[in-house]
């Protein structure tokens, strides 16, 4: 065996916390923290499997009753076949225990009769003990051994009970063999009057009493109940199946039964009530409906006469508060085939002056789970689609997410000497057109470039997009706010994260899709433009970005940006870097070759975001 159960775990307790815990102890093959199905919350035990039985027996040894998370994790033996303890043999019950034992102190004592497999002492919500616990043997042997020597003895000052475990049902079993030999009767219901005399002349006729009492208030008057001990159990029994609901005075029945401790009281009552649940649940199953969405003037005559059409109705009722309808009520019917129908035939119509919903009756834990389940699915499928999306080209916009997170690019020294050395894009054939203005001015400069030759592009690399704005030229209002495009990036929270964690999702307008619109500059021989130079970066023209696609424009300029910029600000590389990807190209590329205006662009992209979080923590105050 190399499996191992944990128990008495936190809720927040994961497989990563446990595998860095155990994995101490050797290697391990897998951990699964048990959750609920639904709710995904952890159930508080787990499974840790080891390579090696021998890892696993050491992790036992000196592991368990460690501190996670402020809680003592118990560890013992998976049992995989249930049989073994569902039996109870080696199984051990102690009670009255002292509230200051735990787990381990009770495995410490215990643990000198044989091999313990599991050891718990029973806790409360709060984790105090409940003064009763288990303590599972390996063999009969070790059980009998440990009653015979315990049974009896003082621990931490009180007198303990151990004897073996006897399972729920055993136990009502006895309790209801006890139930028909009894002595002590309770008796309530008989008035103020009543006293210890009177009391024992009513009962002492069926039987020899050997005590009785009246429970009285401070001012000496009658609680209204008492109980009588009897000798005999047959006499007991005669006084309760002769008094029980007796008159005594008028409108008092007399209860006379069993006398019961308050706990064994309370679990029959709550076995009645189950029974009662389980009854009404059985009776009402596929024939109860659930009607919402009424109109204000429908009562329960009017519900009635709707839905009678449809077969025989054994109760109707429409839900009021203070007198008016809540909006919503219940129809039973006498067979499943009758609501059936009527769900069919009255869902969506129209009464009063709104269409009702009617779906069969749920009860309040069947609803939630029921909408918990609908919840984790469409999440799911929500997932699914942020995953796999792709929206085909075409119309005014395109739309582009990819299928899978983009691979990171990573260059050793010597591919970056290549790099530097080798052109991006071959010699391309450029031909400037320009449109003047009625000045004489060039306005806008387009340079239309000869088709790229297809690149080769290493296994596995792939272009990670930076900017995800629309790329326009030279058109001040292609941002929501022409004013200050840095400030819409400032308050849409966005920013263009480090190279390693940038986003992947991004738009393109209509106009982008007739050709890329180029810098507002004169034209210039392609031999003989300046070009920007980053370390770690190939020199950058304005041919190069005219040749560029226009996905790939942004993020061309924005590979440069990042390390200058992050050179001033670290903290806020990403944010400042997203927008300042909000200015037009052609300014772009000037503060790349000029320092001072990048400068410049960064603090007033600084102030803004500062501005824009002082306004926010005032709105939050």
């Amino acid at each position: 065996m190399a499996s191992l159960y944990v128990g008495d775990l936190h809720t927040d307790i994961t497989e990563a916390i446990l595998f860095e815990k155990f994995s101490t102890a050797g290697p391990v093959l897998s951990i699964r923290v048990c959750r609920d199905n639904i709710t995904r919350r952890s159930l508080g035990y787990a499974y840790v499997n080891f390579q090696q039985p021998a890892d696993a027996e050491r992790a036992l040894d000196t592991m368990n009753f460690d501190m996670i998370k402020g809680r003592p994790i118990r560890i013992m033996w998976s049992q995989r076949d249930p049989s073994l303890r569902r039996s109870g043999v080696g199984n051990v019950f102690i009670k009255n225990l002292d509230k200051n034992i735990d787990n381990k102190a009770m495995y410490d004592t215990f643990s000198a009769f044989g091999n313990i497999l599991s050891c718990k002492v029973a806790q409360d919500e709060k984790g105090s003990s409940k003064g009763y616990g288990f303590v599972h043997f390996e063999t009969e042997e070790a059980a009998n051994k440990s009653i015979d020597k315990v049974n009896g003895m003082l621990l931490n000052g009180k007198k303990v009970y151990v004897g073996k475990f006897v399972s729920r049902k055993e136990r009502e079993k006895e309790l209801g063999e006890k139930a028909k030999l009894f002595t002590n009767v309770y008796v309530k219901n008989f008035g103020e009057d009543m006293t210890d005399e009177k009391l024992k002349e009513m009962f002492e006729k069926y039987g020899t009493i050997t005590s009785h009492k009246v429970m009285s208030k401070d001012d000496g008057k009658s609680r209204g109940f008492g109980f009588v001990a009897f000798q005999d159990p047959a006499a007991a029994d005669r006084a309760v199946l002769d008094l029980n609901g007796k008159e005594i005075a008028e409108n008092k029945l007399m209860y006379v039964g069993r006398a019961q401790k308050k706990a064994e009281r309370q679990q029959e009552l709550k076995r009645k009530f189950e029974q009662i649940k389980m009854e009404r649940m059985n009776r009402y199953q596929g024939v109860n409906l659930y009607v919402k969405n009424l109109d204000d003037t429908i009562d329960d005559e009017r519900l009635k006469k709707e839905f009678a059409l449809f077969g025989t109705i054994t109760s109707v009722k429409v839900m009021t508060e203070d007198g008016r309808s809540k909006g919503f009520g219940f129809v039973c019917f006498s067979q499943p085939q009758e609501a059936t129908k009527a769900v069919t035939e009255m869902n969506g119509r129209i009464v009063g002056s709104k269409p009702l919903y009617v779906a069969l009756a749920q009860r309040k834990e069947e609803r939630k789970a029921h909408l918990a389940s609908q919840y984790i699915q469409r999440v799911a499928n929500l997932r699914m689609q942020h995953i796999g999306q792709v929206f085909p080209a075409g119309g005014g916009q395109n739309y582009y997410v990819p299928t899978l997170p983009q691979p990171q690019r990573f260059y050793g020294p010597a591919q970056m000497t290549q790099l530097r050395n080798t052109p991006r894009w071959p010699a391309q054939q450029v031909r400037p057109n320009t449109q003047t203005g009625s000045s004489g001015f060039p306005m806008q400069t387009q340079y239309r470039a000869a088709p790229r030759a297809p690149t080769a592009v290493q296994p596995g690399v792939m272009r990670t997009p930076l900017a995800a704005r629309p790329i326009t030229a030279n058109q001040p209002n292609a941002v929501p706010n022409a004013a200050n495009p840095m400030q819409n990036r400032a308050m849409s929270g966005q920013g263009v994260a480090s190279p390693q964690t940038r986003p992947s999702n991004y738009k393109y307008t209509s106009v982008m899709r007739q050709g890329p619109q180029q810098l507002a500059m004169p034209p210039a021989p392609a031999q003989n433009q300046q070009a920007v130079h980053i370390q770690g970066q190939e020199p950058l023209t304005a041919s190069m970005l005219a040749a560029a696609q226009p996905q790939e424009q942004k993020q061309m300029l924005g590979e440069r940006l990042f390390p200058l910029i992050q050179c001033m600000y670290p903290n806020l590389t990403g944010k400042i870097t997203g927008m300042l990807l909000e200015i037009d190209n052609s300014e772009l590329l000037h503060m790349l070759e000029h320092g001072e205006s990048l400068k410049a662009k960064v603090e007033e992209a600084v102030a803004v975001l500062q501005a824009h979080q002082a306004k926010q923590a005032v709105k939050k105050e």
